[in-house]
């Protein structure tokens, strides 16, 4: 709902729950009942929290677009609207400065799900350059938003959750690393105190975008309140010579009754896309914790051979494959096969795999280059870096300047090259380091942003080419999760730690923005491989199984029990992947930190799933009642133990029953509204331990 005021640009009164089909008047009163208030030592004209605020308008806070001429002055730009246009549920904004002379368009986007989309593009008019600094889009917030939650963490660690206290002044997410990085929030959300799951207005905003970016909070002293997204342009990115433009990426906000309700609308709006992916997810083995570097033909046909046996669909050679590489410190932008390694090529392996039903993929890592490789010899050039010197080297490896059109063109040619050659029907694509002094070599100029948008065109490209490739995101694990890579990509890989306990609020708060199906989710050895804890497979597997289901393990020596269980478990997703990779994401609030609880519900309320693990012990046993979130309040469920392991015993623990032999004759049947409100007695449970609960739906309400 917007405001069109007699100068600058228009104001965005509401955004969030639909108020219905509202009079004009009534809208008039409502644009009146918002006005800014004068106040004592204020301005006379106090300003409004428009789309694009600005000093020229009494904005007195960080600019919503900030710059100048490259002599310093025209530093407060102060632009009039000219038209709004509005086309179905779309919106376009024409304004301009004309005695600085720059043009600016802002685009709304109002989807089906609920997300506002947002993006504007500011062109130079005048015949000098314009160095533009930085150009956020603005999403106002209600007086109930006191709270803020984000997301930060590391490798091997990412999306952990941080409250704060949503106070007077600004609170700005920011990252600096050429890509979102492992410590980046994936949405900015205020909301009522103590909002969760499933209770408290909040409003979030995520900007699609794969390079440099920056998220807000501010509040005001007089009560104003924003969230704010765009890109992070560094020095120079944003020189606009006359008749050049720069247009933002997308902001994406959206709003909900609770986080599950915020994250449906973004799950809605990725699966309404043309691209979503729409056949069942593949069940998927990668090598790369199986084997690491030592790759070995009959090693890998064996491996082959053992996971299709128990169900696996896609099978995906990860790192070390190419010329020169039995590390990680050479061979990265040699795109050929190793000779050495594979004396007949790829081609025994590939027809082995595909021989017995399943996919064939590959590990890259395009962007990026070893100095010890025959590219970095030959074309130091092609390398990002300032004169004189390389950046700080991550996993030994520095960074391809896509941008150059030399380098742009061989990378696409041996990409090209390599899915042609063989039947590969999957790449996982990595990026294994951040980006630091990110400049242009020939010119000394930043180069993030213009290295992701060639990153953009190379994918839209080699898609375009071979569209029924699929490819996956992977940036050391979860370093590069946005709504822009995702418009390019099939899946992310969530996070290189596939500890199941690490994983669980991982997976929770990456599922904010993305559903199961785009979500890669491993079961892996009982040791973990990045953290050293032991777990047990219904743990490992009962945490994948909430997201793009694989294995990464030697599957090789496991005995006949632990291999059929693990079977067992792949069968289980498999036969409930429809229900997972279609239906609703629902997480229950706990009293005790030291149980989750999540799940699944199909759209239509038929069937549920949920996991309930004990993290840690609890000071109580059993941890009490739990509520499962989600269901139609007015059917009757029939709720049990499910999975492959449906029982709880051990010594010191009593089986589970919730109806002994019987008392009932079809179990527990319970309605949604007492499930949801009432819950039930939690199985008890040793401190890292899972089990199924599944709900399904056996009637309407009890007359």
């Amino acid at each position: 709902m917007l405001d069109r005021p007699g100068s600058g640009v228009p104001t965005l009164l509401h955004w969030g729950a639909d108020l219905g089909d509202v009079p004009d008047d009534t809208l008039s009163s409502l644009a009146i009942a918002a006005r800014p208030q004068r106040v004592s030592g204020g301005l006379d004209e106090p300003a409004a929290l428009t789309l694009l605020p600005l000093e020229s308008q009494g904005w007195q806070f960080a600019p919503g677009l900030s710059g100048s001429r490259t002599d310093g002055s025209g530093f407060t730009p102060d632009f009039t609207t000219r038209s709004v246009t509005v086309a179905g549920f779309s919106i376009t904004i024409e304004a301009d400065d004309a005695d600085l002379g720059l043009a600016l368009s802002i685009e709304l986007r109002l989807g089906s799900s609920g997300l506002l989309r947002q993006r504007a593009t500011v062109t130079n008019t005048a015949a000098v350059d314009y160095l533009l600094q930085g150009l956020q889009l603005t999403f106002p917030l209600p007086a109930s938003a006191t709270e803020l939650l984000d997301t930060t963490g590391r490798h091997l660690k990412e999306r952990s959750p941080q409250r704060h206290d949503f106070t007077i002044g600004e609170h700005v997410r920011s990252s600096r690393r050429g890509r979102p990085g492992a410590d980046a929030t994936l949405l900015l959300l205020a909301g009522e105190r103590g909002f969760g799951f499933r209770r408290g207005l909040v409003h979030g905003v995520h900007v699609a975008w794969s390079g440099n970016h920056t998220l807000g909070a501010l509040r005001t002293p007089d009560a104003t309140a924003c969230l704010t997204a765009g890109e992070l342009l560094l020095p120079g990115e944003g020189l606009l010579a006359p008749a050049q433009e720069y247009r933002t990426p997308w902001a994406v906000g959206g709003w909900g009754d609770g986080l599950d309700e915020l994250a449906g609308r973004f799950h809605d709006d990725l699966r309404a896309r043309s691209a979503h992916p729409l056949s069942p997810r593949p069940v998927t083995l990668n090598t790369w914790e199986a084997v690491y570097f030592d790759h070995d033909l009959d090693t890998l046909t064996a491996l082959a051979d053992r996971a299709a046996a128990i169900g696996v669909e896609r099978f995906v050679l990860d790192d070390g494959w190419f010329l020169g590489r039995r590390d990680d410190t050479a061979g990265l932008g040699d795109w050929v096969v190793d000779p050495v390694v594979w004396p007949r090529g790829l081609t025994p392996l590939i027809e082995n795999v595909r021989g017995l039903g399943m996919q064939f993929g590959l590990w890259v890592e395009p962007e990026m280059v070893n100095l010890d490789s025959d590219l970095a010899r030959a074309h130091p050039d092609w390398i990002l870096h300032p004169a004189g010197r390389w950046p700080v080297a991550g996993r030994q490896q520095q960074v391809l300047n896509l941008a150059h059109p030399d380098a742009y063109a061989h990378i696409l040619g041996r990409l090209d090259a390599i899915l042609a050659g063989g039947d590969i029907g999957y790449l996982k694509w990595d990026h294994n380091r951040d980006l630091l002094e990110a400049a242009d070599p020939a010119t000394g100029r930043a180069a993030v942003h213009r290295t992701t948008t060639a990153l953009y065109r190379l994918l839209d490209e080699l898609r375009a080419r071979h569209p029924l490739v699929e490819i996956e995101s992977c940036a050391s694990g979860g370093a590069r999760v946005d709504l822009g890579i995702i418009d390019r990509t099939d899946r992310v890989w969530v996070s290189d730690c596939i500890d199941p306990l690490e994983r669980l609020d991982n997976q929770a708060f990456t599922n904010l923005l993305l559903p199961y199906e785009l979500m890669g989710a491993h079961v892996g050895s009982p040791r973990s491989h990045s953290t050293h804890r032991v777990s047990d497979l219904a743990l490992q597997a009962g945490v994948a199984m909430f997201g793009h289901f694989g294995i990464e393990w030697d599957i090789r020596a496991l005995d006949t029990a632990t291999l059929r269980k693990l079977a067992d478990w792949v069968a289980y997703q498999r036969a409930h992947r429809d229900l997972f990779h279609t239906g609703r994401s629902v997480h229950a609030d706990v009293a005790d930190d030291s149980i989750d609880l999540r799940g699944v519900v199909a759209r239509d309320g038929s069937l549920a799933v949920f996991a309930l693990t004990q993290r840690s012990a609890s000071v109580t046993s059993p941890v009490g009642r739990v509520t499962l979130p989600g269901l139609d309040p007015e059917a009757v469920y029939e709720v049990r133990l499910g999975g492959p392991t449906a029982t709880m015993t051990g010594p010191g623990q009593s089986p589970l029953r919730w109806a002994e032999a019987g008392e009932l004759e079809c179990g527990i049947r319970l309605t949604g509204l007492m499930l949801g409100q009432i819950g039930l007695q939690a199985p008890v449970q040793y401190p890292a331990s899972l089990v199924v609960i599944e709900a399904t739906r056996v009637g309407p309400a009890f007359a």
